[in-house]
């Protein structure tokens, strides 16, 4: 039989890299800056002009799929996950580190058919490392297979999270005590690379062991979900549960064992999910 999605997945990998040309030209020149809901939510004219890129090139082959872009929700589109195939897009993920050539910087897709991630794509794009997943087929980068270090000891683990600004007090307060129990395991350190998606990959090749975060979105995690889980990894919610695409919040490890450790060292705090207007 043969693959349904596969020839979506072939454009995908395509589209990918056609965007990640163009982020690396404008890494060339001056980078004009905008803010979303905050002076620390940055935006910039290449996040909406490589989205608008994905999606026509998708659209003009597949005028029947959906979307979720996260500068398309931005401008007011809804962010609802249906049973339709779907395309889930970061045109930038990591638009901080974009500003500042900070070089974890990556073009993020996920596929999604009756609410299940069927591949995942993502393209790092200074680095030039081209992720990809599809369900059931393994891993790989750069065409060459991935896996996860299979690491099952939190306490031998190198663990990813982010940082940024948290407007509620109480948020912040969390997050920062996750850091310190965290770090009093003891781990073998905690590092912020700057990409959710590029920290999913990491994961998904062995370079790290586990990822936490609180307060990301759909399109954050779509494509590195499907690198990670395919290269052997474990997704769950930050409670231990399981993983909700929509949730926003998920921990990403080697082994189901340093997943469920993690969760226990971890303190909860609301972010509302992706498909509902609460936040």
């Amino acid at each position: 039989m043969t693959d349904p999605w596969q020839e979506c997945m072939e454009h995908c990998v395509e589209v990918a890299k056609q965007a990640g040309k163009v982020i690396r030209e404008a890494l060339q020149g001056d980078i004009a800056v905008m803010h979303k809901s905050s002076q620390v939510d940055l935006v910039t004219e290449t996040d909406q002009r490589v989205e608008q890129l994905i999606i026509s090139s998708i659209k003009a082959k597949f005028p029947a799929h959906s979307f979720i872009g996260e500068e398309s929700v931005a401008a007011g589109a809804p962010s609802a996950l249906t049973d339709d195939p779907t395309w889930i897009i970061d045109p930038i993920d990591g638009t901080t580190n974009f500003v500042h050539r900070f070089p974890f910087v990556s073009v993020s897709i996920g596929f999604t058919v009756k609410k299940e991630i069927e591949f995942g794509v993502v393209y790092s794009c200074i680095e030039d490392k081209m992720y990809t997943a599809r369900r059931g087929k393994g891993a790989f980068c750069n065409g060459v297979p991935i896996k996860v270090s299979g690491q099952e000891d939190l306490s031998r683990c190198l663990v990813l999270t982010e940082l940024g600004f948290k407007e509620d007090p109480q948020r912040f307060d969390t997050m920062m005590a996750n850091l310190r129990r965290i770090l009093a395991i003891p781990v073998h350190g905690i590092r912020s690379p700057g990409s959710a998606a590029v920290n999913m990959c990491l994961v998904a090749s062995g370079s790290a062991d586990a990822y936490y975060h609180q307060g990301i979105h759909c399109w954050d995690m779509a494509g590195g979900a499907a690198v990670l889980t395919e290269a052997g990894g474990v997704i769950v919610d930050i409670s231990g549960g399981p993983f909700d695409l929509m949730s926003r919040r998920l921990i990403a490890a080697s082994s189901g064992a340093v997943a469920r450790s993690l969760a226990s060292h971890l303190t909860q705090f609301h972010v509302g999910r992706d498909d509902t207007d609460g936040s």
